[in-house]
């Protein structure tokens, strides 16, 4: 892979080179309002020699359902998108932790605010992004000005592009206050999720998460945690309404996404939370959550999609 960027991408049913993937500055713009998009790890496992995908067939079944709600029409099988990722991943030859990103955008009709057709354009790009877990990483955060979108103004469960701007408010205002991160209340004044982020927290040994009808995203890491919490630590978990005080007499919170993974706080609005540093359970989480998805862990493997290179390693000549 290239320093600045991949060799190739997948762009409409076919995989080109980087520098062949062009449009026209004019198609930017409206189409991309309705665009929706997944984002997805590989974990490289030095051992093995190996990626893995991590609940690949989850994100792409988001994806779809992403893509139904916005009214693009869905061209392309899971299948489909599951090859054309692994063989991307292979022939960018990503021996490292990366990134995985499908973009799904508006490709046909007029570039107008009210122009509409559900023919549909997707892409699929990769780029390295190491992994933070077990690095030690402690956030500040403050509960921001700005609210979480509702379902009545925009489907918040889902990954529309345009539902980020309401984040990246968020997080620029709480990086302008001094802090690293922020967690945005729903219309009610209960906890939704951070910009990028779901929140978890920690009371009296229980993982307490807003459930799903709080505007945030239907997250495929939250699940995931929630599964392992329950199923592998024996916790009690609540999936519920989480008042914004709540957060402040919390033993442990902690953030979790794609690309957050499991991001402990250390501070919210200048209260610490417990000691300051990662608690016991998400220390415990964060272990179980990174052997599994790295391969260490046998456990659930339904939840790793080996990526190939360790095979194509042995065959002498390939990817070369």
């Amino acid at each position: 892979m290239s320093e600045t960027h991949p060799r190739y991408l997948w762009w409409n049913g076919r995989q080109v080179r980087w520098e062949e993937a062009t449009v026209h500055v004019t198609e930017l713009g409206w189409s991309t309002v309705g665009a929706v998009f997944e984002g997805i790890r590989a974990y490289w496992n030095a051992e093995t020699g190996e990626a893995y995908v991590f609940r690949l067939r989850e994100h792409l079944e988001r994806l779809l359902r992403s893509m139904r709600l916005v009214r693009l029409a869905t061209t392309w099988s899971i299948g489909d998108l599951t090859s054309a990722i692994l063989q991307l991943l292979r022939d960018n030859e990503c021996r490292e932790d990366t990134y995985i990103q499908p973009v799904a955008y508006r490709a046909a009709g007029p570039k107008t605010l009210s122009g509409f057709s559900e023919e549909s354009g997707l892409y699929i790009v990769t780029r390295p992004m190491p992994s933070h877990l077990l690095t030690g990483r402690i956030v500040r955060a403050k509960v921001s000005s700005w609210r979480r979108i509702s379902d009545e103004v925009m489907p918040p469960r889902v990954k529309n592009i345009s539902n980020y701007r309401n984040g990246q408010l968020a997080a620029m205002e709480a990086q302008l206050d001094g802090y690293d991160q922020a967690i945005l209340l729903n219309q009610q004044g209960k906890v939704a999720e951070a910009p990028g982020a779901c929140v978890m927290l920690v009371r009296n040994g229980k993982l307490i998460t807003p459930d799903i009808t709080q505007s945030i995203l239907e997250s495929i890491t939250r699940d995931a945690l929630l599964r392992l919490a329950r199923e592998e630590l024996g916790l009690q978990v609540e999936e519920r309404a989480v008042d914004r005080t709540e957060l402040y007499v919390a033993e442990e919170v902690f953030l979790c996404g794609t690309a957050y993974e499991i991001t402990p706080v250390g501070e919210i609005d200048h209260y610490q939370i417990g000691d300051g540093q990662a608690g016991p359970v998400t220390r415990a989480l964060e272990r179980l959550y990174h052997d599994i998805a790295r391969g260490i862990d046998p456990r659930r493997p339904e939840w790793r999609t080996p990526v190939g290179l360790a095979e194509r390693a042995a065959v002498p000549g390939a990817g070369s």
